[in-house]
């Protein structure tokens, strides 16, 4: 009588999880406003469309056909330059022009509930319901031809990594839960040294994935650590050390933090011109298809930008409790929007990059895709050109680079992630999807 009981009890959980997809999916919100008016320096914001059941659209994961590939940008090429890989997500060039991949994904995740199972559901869908490789491979075009011919198990048994950053002899790795070093010399191919902790952080949550930047004279380091949760719906206290940029001494193994309030930061990256720290960030969601746009914005010591309190420098998002006025006036607006619900994660200026004068000033942002908009957005990378100044070309909308993720029936073929310029010009674009790196150059 007891299992009995315990199987309806499942049974109902399935049929109510069931009867919410169902709801989901004949009654979504539907945006109102292209992409295109949710980016830019003023994109348009509208009211929220508070949703207590979430839109879902993901693109279902099918990885590409034989001899497909996705489509450049007018005047562009595009190859693999390397395949087989297992989820490469981040991509970081050495000097010797060796690139490192970082073959990555979420750690173990508690699904419990029926959130639980929605997530995974959704993991799987949008393919990223693979166990983490936990490595970092080095690939190498030695003949300079676009393909790389080598290939190594740089170092593996590391803990969903991320970001990579060479300082002197010594490569510093974005763990999930740590930053940690290894000694390094430019050339080998193989590290066997235990990885050595710099500082401990929180790891895991709804965003588990950590970069990590080095400063120019390589005396500090930046790390990205995205929140635990879309709005902190389960306390702040989970939230302590995350939605944040750190600002780490390695020397000293400490860190404080540089910049909050930011959901989910992923790229970082110095604009050449200025100097200046900048970083993309994945806004909430849950609040209507043309809601909150994803950014990429200049970032300096003691900014805040709003998380979760509120969103574009100012407008207040009323789930959250309680509420927090005294801060409005502190929130920082980003300078430039990309787009609701893009999942905008890598980012690279295009330093050294030889792919004709429409893409010398700029930056490159990889856009992983949407689950919470539709008709779906992002999957795809864009190109966002910079003034003088070191920002944003006033009144300029991203141009795309590399499209045709998505096939003819919506289904993605890959997702795109991290970006970086290789020692030759080219574009480096992961595909964690397709488990490919595309190398975008000029014919």
């Amino acid at each position: 009588m007891l299992m009995r009981k315990h199987i309806l009890i499942v049974l109902g959980l399935v049929l109510l999880v069931a009867a919410g997809m169902w709801y989901v999916v004949s009654r979504p919100d539907v945006a109102r406003l292209s992409v295109a008016e949710v980016s830019g320096s003023r994109p348009k914001i509208t009211d929220p469309r508070k949703q207590i059941v979430p839109t879902i659209k993901v693109a279902d994961a099918v990885g590409w056909p034989a001899g497909a590939k996705p489509t450049p940008a007018p005047g562009l090429k595009v190859n693999a330059f390397a395949d087989g890989l297992d989820h490469p997500r981040w991509l970081y060039t050495l000097p010797n022009g060796d690139v490192l991949v970082a073959e990555t994904n979420s750690p173990p995740r508690k699904a419990s509930g029926i959130t639980g199972m929605v997530m995974g559901y959704l993991m799987k869908k949008g393919g990223a319901a693979v166990p983490s490789a936990n490595r970092i491979t080095l690939l190498r075009d030695a003949n300079g031809d676009g393909v790389a011919e080598f290939r190594s198990v740089l170092i593996s048994g590391l803990n969903s990594p991320l970001g990579m950053a060479l300082v002197g002899d010594t490569l510093y790795i974005a763990n999930t839960d740590a930053l940690v070093r290894v000694p390094f010399k430019v050339g080998e191919t193989k590290i066997t040294a235990k990885p050595e902790v710099v500082v401990r952080y929180p790891g895991g949550g709804n965003h588990w994935a950590r970069n990590v930047l080095a400063s120019p004279d390589g005396k500090t380091l930046y790390v990205a650590v995205g929140s635990s949760s879309n709005i902190a719906e389960n306390g702040l206290d989970l939230e302590v050390n995350r939605a944040n940029i750190l600002q780490v001494d390695p020397a000293a193994k400490t860190f404080r933090v540089y910049a909050a309030g930011l959901r989910n930061p992923q790229g970082l990256a110095f604009e050449p011109q200025s100097g200046r720290l900048w970083t993309t960030v994945n806004e909430r969601d849950m609040l209507g298809s043309d809601l909150a746009p994803d950014y990429m914005t200049a970032v300096e010591l003691g900014d805040f930008f709003g998380w979760p309190y509120s969103y574009w420098g100012g407008y207040v998002d009323k789930r959250v409790e309680p509420e927090r006025p005294d801060l409005l006036e502190y929130s920082k607006r980003p300078d430039y929007a990309l787009g609701p619900h893009t999942a905008s994660l890598g980012l690279s200026f295009a330093t050294g990059a030889k792919l004709g004068d429409r893409f010398a000033n700029g930056a490159f942002v990889g856009q992983h895709g949407s689950w919470n908009r539709v008709p779906v957005s992002g999957y795809k990378v864009i190109y966002v050109p910079f003034a003088a100044n070191g920002f944003p070309v006033k009144g300029a909308k991203p141009v795309d680079v590399l499209t045709g993720f998505l096939d003819g029936k919506g289904r993605a073929q890959g997702r795109p992630v991290g970006v970086t310029i290789d020692h030759t010009g080219g574009l480096l674009v992961a595909d964690d999807v397709g488990n490919v790196i595309w190398r975008v150059s000029a014919p």
